[in-house]
């Protein structure tokens, strides 16, 4: 296929097959697919029993209240940046969407679809899409960043068995954030000499990043370390459900190497690499590879749980819904106008009382502009115009009164 433009003809894009960013979504959701595949299927099926059964009524309402704060804290963190670079975000709104976000990341493949959806939503409502979308980015940056760091200082408090899956997990997150880092200086450095498009892109979210992150990163911050210990506590709830004994200082290692896995962008709705880590972190810490996966399960499905107030989000948003506020909201302001309109009407006729006429009706006692009113002087012939001349002038100055 070719396009024609004013210099010339150059050749397009391919017509053939998915575009490349499609099949690499394919490709890391296909990759978390295997690696949960092999997880079940390397563990007997108990494991994964004892976790569905262990989940009762009482931790529900536990990772329900967790998750609610946990999501209030992330959202937020969301505002703050958002606030940060310029656009309006009311707090419910804030918190109704992140609900929504973490509902479709835990039930949608890739884990990032509903940080796609939060993203274009916010941008569409405050009139800026490409600013909101780099608020979400950055949001999501600055807490995978806080938990970078705390891996990397829980380093020290892992048995030596599990610096091999401790660093791998500690290495890719914080490879992800440097490299980020890293491509946005270069950008910057060399594409400072020309205005070139995606310098003027690289210059904008950086202006983005020093108003939306370092000028506000005490509160960014603090609020990351709060969501974090949120998650930190779920899961060890589910450590408890799972029949661990373990003190909480030596699961809090584990659990934050557990987050990290799920972090990445190779799973299946935070499904996959999670399980395979927590495996091997309990097994070296003398827990049991199979616990570790039971406890992962349970954490899975405690998160599922704290998220399920985004479908009610998702179910007062849907287009039904939507359509019937809509003409709900119409019929009110009809009735509304409706009200205004006979109000008026009854108005006009208390004045017309007042100055001495009758009220303004039709011919046939129907409302007005139906029939004409009649002449208050005289039969509607002309006669009392008549009687008037035969009286002669009134005197000048008598008032109504007389």
């Amino acid at each position: 296929m070719t396009a024609t433009t004013a210099r010339g003809t150059r050749e397009g894009p391919p017509t053939g097959g998915a575009p490349p960013r499609r099949w690499r979504a394919w490709a890391r959701t296909s990759a978390g697919a295997a690696i949960l595949a092999a997880v079940v299927w390397w563990f007997p099926g108990g494991t994964f029993a004892d976790a569905f059964s262990a989940v009762g009524a009482g931790p529900v309402l536990t990772a329900l209240g967790i998750g609610a704060a946990t999501t209030v804290l992330c959202a937020a963190r969301w505002r703050e940046v958002a606030l940060g670079v310029g656009l309006r975000l009311p707090f419910r709104r804030a918190v109704a969407d992140y609900y929504l976000s973490v509902f479709l990341n835990a039930v949608l493949p890739a884990g990032v679809l509903g940080d796609v959806n939060r993203a274009v939503g916010h941008g569409r409502y405050s009139g800026d899409l490409g600013r909101g979308v780099r608020a979400v980015v950055l949001e999501r940056m600055v807490g995978q960043a806080v938990l970078a760091a705390t891996g990397a200082a829980l380093l020290i408090a892992l048995p030596a068995a599990l610096l091999g899956p401790g660093l791998w997990a500690v290495g890719a997150a914080s490879g992800a954030v440097a490299a980020a880092a890293l491509a946005a200086a270069f950008g910057l450095r060399a594409g400072r000499a020309r205005e070139t498009r995606w310098w003027r892109a690289l210059r904008t979210a950086a202006a983005d990043v020093r108003s939306g992150v370092f000028a506000r990163w005490p509160r960014v911050v603090l609020l990351s370390a709060a969501a974090l210990a949120g998650h930190v506590a779920l899961f060890a709830v589910a450590a408890r459900l799972a029949g661990v004994t373990a003190p909480v200082p030596q699961l809090v290692p584990l659990v934050v190497l557990a987050l990290l896995a799920m972090s990445l962008p190779v799973n299946v709705g935070g499904w996959g690499p999670r399980e395979a880590v927590t495996a091997l972190a309990f097994g070296a810490a003398d827990l049991g590879a199979a616990t570790g996966v039971t406890v992962s399960v349970l954490y899975g499905l405690l998160s599922l749980v704290a998220a399920l107030p985004g479908a009610a989000v998702l179910v007062s948003r849907s287009p039904l819904r939507l359509r019937a506020r809509g003409r709900a909201g119409a019929a009110r302001a009809a009735r509304r106008e409706g009200g205004d309109a006979g109000g008026g009407r009854l108005r006009a006729s208390a004045r017309a009382g007042a100055d001495g006429l009758p009220p303004r009706t039709g011919g046939d006692g129907g409302p007005p502009g139906v029939g004409a009113r009649p002449l208050p002087d005289g039969d509607g012939d002309g006669r009392g115009r008549e009687r008037r001349s035969e009286q002669g002038p009134r005197p000048r100055g008598a008032g109504a009164a007389s």
